[in-house]
């Protein structure tokens, strides 16, 4: 990724002297930017009509339609486009009136073209901290319940040899775990490693998208595309212009869906809903599910060729239960982010506590475990943690954890999808039923949980 691959604009320029448009066609692409070059303001909002554009370099006089005709129209239609006024009879009143209306800056004609080029640099560092900055509120919504990439046992440490191993290249990663095992975290770890560090990371949950506004949400919209659409949106992958975008929960994705994340993943190119002009988007993809994706190919439920684009290179997560001697430090550690420290003191946890943890089989992971502390955290006196302040699930299942994971009553051993299902009615009866509240707990999207509970009763009616 090259520092001209960020600078890259959609520039609109429109000019009715015919040499200084020639001139400009080839000028702006040698400045390494997509041109789009009018001869008129009747053109110019035909072109608007196609697709949405970064910055917009306007004549203000011209025949017909006027440059303020123009601008009025682009603000209504994309209030982020960065307009650049353009003019020969250029006055102090009307650079005045140019930044009143919107206007990025006011450039006196003729203009040089290292001033044009400059400008266009200030538009395009611009919308990289924009775009960062969105990034980062994204970021700050999903933080709550994470923690950092800890364990030194011996299978944590493959984890983090791949992870070091592919972080510097640019290819699409797969990260595969069971709810809770800290995939998201992974996909950080990969970015920061990564020459794109510095650009955006954005996490999209797509068991959480809405149905009918997934589309809207990842490619984006210009304003009047759908009923409801008041005012034009940049999608995620355009948020993530520059760095990575990860895709959480990928196999919770409809084949509609599937197709068209296929199509940008080849062709790099982003169409807002709306919208006939596509553009191209820069990103590495980094994807994570808990699914069996060759299952789900072999059932028809998802696309081969899109589970061959997206699994250039595969990063497995082991479960909680396979790596217990890092549950120590992990709990330590979570104990700290509850009272806002790097670690939490020995003292603090008793080897009590600590026994009851690694007995514990964890089924929901880190995330199980981190809710457990959280609550035992809460209840604590003295500023010493005992057995007493766990759940009752915990010490429970700490003591009877063969019960759950061992054989049923008649002897033979348990699925997982049985395990799954026994863990998600459990929690549900815990909860009296609450299902978001459950959804939640278990850390799973509420449509996942549905479609497991939906998927158990067509099991149960075909038996």
């Amino acid at each position: 990724m090259s520092p001209s691959a960020l600078n890259k604009l959609r520039v609109l320029f429109v000019d009715d002297e015919s040499p200084i448009r020639e001139v400009m066609r080839i000028e702006l692409r040698r400045m390494g930017h997509e041109a789009v070059i009018c001869e008129d303001g009747t053109h110019a909002l035909a072109a608007l009509e196609k697709g949405t554009f970064d910055a917009a370099i306007v004549d203000l006089r011209m025949p017909g339609l006027s440059g303020w005709d123009v601008v009025t129209h682009i603000k209504s239609l994309s209030p982020d486009t960065d307009v650049i006024i353009s003019t020969g009879h250029g006055s102090m009143e009307e650079a005045i009136e140019a930044l009143r209306r919107g206007a990025y800056d006011f450039l006196p004609k003729p203009c040089k073209l290292a001033v044009i080029e400059g400008v266009l640099k200030r538009v395009a560092e611009k919308r990289a901290l924009t775009n960062k900055a969105l990034a980062l509120e994204s970021r700050l919504k999903a933080v709550e319940g994470r923690v950092e990439l800890v364990g030194e046992t011996a299978a944590m440490q493959r984890v983090k040899k791949l992870i070091d191993r592919i972080a510097p290249t640019d290819s699409n990663v797969l990260i595969l775990g069971e709810t809770g095992t800290g995939k998201e975290l992974v996909a950080r770890r990969v970015h920061e490693l990564s020459q794109r560090a510095a650009m955006p990371f954005v996490a999209v949950n797509c068991g959480a998208l809405p149905e009918h506004l997934v589309e809207s949400e990842l490619f984006g919209h210009r304003k009047g595309a759908f009923t409801g659409a008041d005012s034009p949106r940049k999608g995620l992958i355009e948020v993530a212009h520059g760095g990575t975008l990860f895709l959480d929960e990928l196999g919770e994705l409809d084949k509609a869906m599937q197709v068209k994340l296929l199509r940008f993943l080849e062709s790099g190119e982003v169409r807002r809903l709306g919208e006939n002009e596509a553009f191209h988007v820069d990103v590495r993809v980094v994807c994570a599910t808990n699914r069996d994706l060759v299952d789900m190919v072999e059932e028809g439920r998802f696309r081969e060729d899109l589970f061959f684009r997206v699994n250039t290179f595969e990063i497995p997560l082991p479960p909680l239960r396979d790596r217990k001697d890092d549950i120590p430090d992990l709990a330590r550690t979570l104990v700290g982010r509850h009272l806002k420290r790097s670690q939490a003191p020995d003292s603090l946890l008793t080897p009590e506590v600590l026994e009851v943890l690694v007995s514990h089989d964890w089924l929901g992971n880190v995330r199980e475990l981190a809710n457990a502390l959280e609550h035992a955290v809460i209840l604590a006196e003295g500023g010493v943690i005992t057995a007493d302040d766990l759940p009752a699930s915990v010490t429970r299942k700490g003591r009877k954890s063969k019960s759950v994971l061992g054989l049923t009553d008649s002897g033979r051993t348990k699925t997982l999808r049985e395990i799954e299902l026994e863990v998600i009615h459990k929690t549900l009866e815990k909860n009296g039923g609450d299902k978001p509240r459950t959804a939640l707990e278990l850390g799973i999207a509420l449509k996942t949980l549905y479609n497991r509970l939906s998927q158990a009763d067509h099991q149960a009616e075909a038996g």
